[in-house]
């Protein structure tokens, strides 16, 4: 009775979808949290190669998280 009400392999696939994005964008805010602080702390130390490649590190990494949520926000208004 329960197999023909809940479609275990599309139960399993959102599953498995939302660890992934969960694990992925919850890195990505960590590399731009951490880009963004070791970027001020070499910045203050008068390393400014190492704070910009941490900065665009940072910068990029809050862009993907912002393509995450622009995506999610696609898909919920398009199902």
């Amino acid at each position: 009775m329960i197999g023909a009400i809940v479609d275990v392999g599309d139960l399993l696939q959102v599953v498995w979808v939302s660890l992934a994005a969960g694990l992925g964008v919850t890195a990505a805010f960590a590399v731009a949290v951490v880009g963004g602080t070791r970027a001020i702390e070499l910045g203050r130390d008068g390393r400014a190669a190492e704070a910009a490649i941490f900065a665009i590190a940072g910068v990029v990494a809050l862009a993907a998280v912002a393509a995450a949520i622009v995506f999610g926000i696609v898909v919920l208004v398009n199902s």
